[in-house]
């Protein structure tokens, strides 16, 4: 097992659910829900049948977004996740799956019940800002930022390269 970089900050959501090992336990269990709750079964088609790379791109992102060690950004660089998910239509339905799976994921790993709020609560302004499509179908306006892709448009399955 290769050697985690400390963090460097101290933002306390990372040091606080347990470091690098739970943001490990926490994407395994995120994704097993993923793949067993019904209404995930739309945001599961998204991605590709092999989760691998997925899950290993997700480690280093929460572990970055949570205040642990900088895994994400020397990698992949800034992560710009709503034009990296822009091929896909996420709508209210899709964020809410996915928030779904996270809460059932946090339940599972996290036992500070104020973290998980605070988690929560973090994870929906990033999902529902991810949020391109409005629940009648239609685009859903991002000012200020150029779109290459809109929703709706032919989309390969999500693949996170390492």
């Amino acid at each position: 097992m290769s050697q985690v970089p400390q963090p460097l900050n101290s933002n306390p959501h990372y040091l606080r659910l347990g470091g690098h090992e739970q943001v490990v336990r926490l994407v395994d269990a995120f994704y097993r829900v993923m793949d067993t709750l019904p209404e995930a079964a739309v945001i599961r088609a998204m991605h590709e049948p092999d989760l691998t790379s997925t899950k290993a791109v997700l480690v280093k992102y929460l572990s970055e977004w949570m205040g642990g060690p900088k895994l994400y950004t020397p990698e992949r660089g800034a992560p710009m996740l709503r034009r990296r998910h822009q091929p896909f239509r996420l709508d209210a339905s899709a964020r809410d799956a996915w928030i779904s799976c996270m809460r059932l994921a946090l339940d599972e790993v996290c036992t500070d019940e104020a973290l998980r709020m605070e988690l929560i609560a973090a994870f929906f302004k990033v999902a529902d800002f991810i949020r391109n499509t409005e629940d009648g179908g239609g685009e859903r306006a991002h000012p200020g930022r150029p779109r290459e892709i809109h929703p709706g448009d032919p989309a390969a399955p999500h693949q996170s390269q390492h």
